[in-house]
């Protein structure tokens, strides 16, 4: 029996999960790959998880410490914000722990580098890493891999060399580092140079697009009058790119072997160099990622952001962040995390949540673009449980940070983009995570909040929604957002 007057639906809408899970609901399907396993001799994750919590036990110590004294409305981080320590607190934290002031502040970086403290402002807190630090192992892991890829900060640059050149050794390490890998033992410096030579060379071939040198004048003859003269006539050859000199760079290369050492991936030292274990076992890992990226159809290791996102769309969330890593490792963090932020600007709801799920693989080093980008009304409901997932909070409990309006604008845009790329069961179902107790109730609110998509929404799930009277209610809201009312 139907009416001709909207009835509120029996039909409650409660939140089994939280909305950030929203977008997964169309990554239904995906080819199992088996599992590649490491190079023989590699030790078992729990031996190389008992390495890095040896390697980290003195950051562990710091960020322990500074847990308890550096609480909100503790004085502790420098007031610059930067999260360096103060000097009194440094003083505090070296008689307490019976440390060096030097001690303690290297420690503290270590700490930093690794995930295993947050710091916010003037205060400090444990990261989720080193609050699952004695239980799981993957934790640990993933904390000496993230310090392992900001290696070039664990240890000052040299002072009397030039920017860009440092920045030439550190693009081309990852091509040393897995000539150690591939390797397999210890490797001469001076065959480590010569390869750096070689690598910086092509960094500096491949740049080298834009003609130099001056442009000929026209000819003047000797009657005064200018010849023409065809353009590519005046074509310049690109200036060749100076070599890379070895002098130069052997200093830049004892730098960054010294602080590949530093955290503990290699050993260097009577003119060689060794990956350790850890070492070995992490640039393994890059480079399968990026193998298995690179086998992949869409050949995602290569593609810009938004391409990469729309070929990792129909893959489930585990396959999907194993692509994210591998389109991440493959290219500097800084321009990688502009790229998905870029991604998630674009008029595809599934892009935008793919693209939050791609930055929380990304993790602290992504949190300034993701503050910046909470300013924004089309992305502050991601960046906001992004943030609040960065802090600790429990991904189940996170979609507390939204306030009701932002709640329901996530609501329209997930929903767009399970209207876009999913079936129109999932639509029916994604009801379900809406925060309001009553259709009703989500149909005024959903007027309300002036997302884009609103009409295609409610036009799609009327469409889909097997209850006669219900869809009818949605019809006449899509009907009258479209005309104003």
């Amino acid at each position: 029996m139907t009416s001709r007057t909207p009835r509120d639906s029996r039909l409650r809408l409660v939140r089994p999960r939280p909305l950030a899970a929203a977008p997964r609901a169309v990554n239904q399907h995906r080819t199992r790959r088996p599992a590649p396993r490491p190079p023989e001799g590699t030790p078992p994750p729990a031996e190389l998880a008992r390495m890095a919590r040896a390697r980290l036990a003195a950051a562990a110590t710091i960020a322990r410490w500074a847990d308890t004294a550096l609480r909100p409305g503790r004085d502790g981080a420098g007031s610059d914000g930067g999260g360096t320590l103060s000097d009194r607190t440094s003083e505090s934290a070296a008689a307490e722990l019976g440390l060096t002031v030097a001690q303690v502040r290297a420690d503290w970086d270590t700490a930093r580098l690794a995930g295993l403290v947050e710091v916010h402002g003037d205060s400090a807190r444990s990261g989720w890493r080193l609050r699952a630090w004695d239980r799981d192992d993957s934790a640990v892991l993933r904390g000496w891999v993230a310090l392992f890829d900001a290696w070039s900060l664990a240890t000052p640059e040299p002072s009397d060399r030039e920017h860009a050149d440092v920045a030439e050794v550190v693009s081309a390490m990852p091509q040393l580092l897995s000539f150690l890998q591939l390797s397999a033992g210890p490797v001469p410096v001076e065959q480590l140079l010569d390869l750096l030579r070689q690598r910086v060379t092509e960094l500096r071939t491949e740049r080298c697009e834009v003609p130099y040198g001056p442009v000929p004048e026209p000819v003047a003859p000797s009657d005064g009058a200018l010849v023409a003269v065809d353009a590519t006539a005046l074509a310049v050859s690109p200036a060749p790119p100076e070599p890379a000199d070895a002098a130069t760079l052997a200093p830049l290369l004892d730098w960054a072997l010294r602080a590949l050492a530093s955290v503990g991936a290699l050993t260097y030292g009577d003119g060689q160099a060794t990956l350790t274990p850890l070492g070995s076992w992490a640039v393994w890992v890059k480079l399968e990622q990026i193998c298995v990226a690179a086998q992949s159809p869409a050949g995602n290791i290569e593609v810009a952001a938004e391409d990469m996102l729309r070929g990792c769309a129909q893959l489930r969330p585990n396959a999907a962040r194993a692509e994210y890593r591998a389109w991440l490792a493959a290219r500097p963090v800084g321009g990688a995390v502009t790229e998905l932020i870029e991604a998630a600007r674009g008029e595809d709801a599934l892009l935008r949540g793919l693209a939050f799920e791609a930055l929380r693989v990304v993790g602290a080093p992504a949190e300034p673009d993701v503050r910046a980008a909470a300013d924004e009304a089309g992305l502050r409901p991601y960046a906001l449980l992004w943030l609040a997932e960065q802090e600790g909070v429990d991904p189940e409990d996170a979609h507390e940070v939204l306030t009701r309006e932002e709640a329901t604008w996530l609501w329209v845009d997930t929903a767009a983009a399970v209207a876009d790329h999913g079936e129109a069961p999932l639509l029916v179902r994604h009801l379900e995570s809406a925060v309001q107790p009553t259709v009703p109730a989500l149909l005024d609110e959903v007027r309300a909040v002036g997302h884009p998509r609103t009409v295609q929404v409610l036009v799609a799930l009327a469409a889909a929604h097997p209850d006669p009277a219900l869809a009818r209610a949605v019809r006449r809201a899509a009907f009258q957002v479209h005309t104003g009312g």
